[in-house]
């Protein structure tokens, strides 16, 4: 019953902007965490943004911090990702996840969410690369 699919990733060049999209079915959109992450091939799966739709608190890993921008749209139950200023570090497979708002990552920071080993939804993931 739950699903969560992401979209809107592709291979654009540096300094361009993407939104992408999570579309999500079957949770509670408004009383969650929900958070965005991303995978090097080869590397740990880190995470980069959380949103806690309870309260309205977003958190953002120092790397993203005042490039990309975590929001929600309640009524049509998706969650985006506003990425700026694209560069080819941001190259990587995106994931959306949701969870209780007792995640980590909505409790104390993005700091926090690691791998997102207490989500318990996942999205299948959207390729990003940014070429220089």
């Amino acid at each position: 019953q739950v699903d969560l699919a992401e979209s809107g990733g592709g291979s654009v060049p540096a300094g361009v902007t993407l939104r992408l999209s999570c579309a999500t079915s079957g949770i509670s959109f408004s009383n969650s965490c929900l958070a965005w992450f991303r995978q090097v091939p080869g590397k740990e799966r880190e995470g980069i943004a959380s949103f806690d739709t309870g309260d309205g608190h977003t958190y953002y890993e120092d790397s993203v911090r005042r490039r990309f921008t975590i929001s929600g749209d309640t009524n049509k139950k998706i969650l985006y990702l506003l990425m700026n200023n694209l560069v080819p570090e941001d190259t990587a497979d995106y994931f959306c996840a949701a969870g209780n708002r007792s995640a980590l990552g909505c409790l104390y920071g993005a700091s926090w969410l690691d791998d997102g080993e207490d989500f318990t939804y996942w999205g299948q993931g959207t390729r990003v690369t940014v070429s220089s």
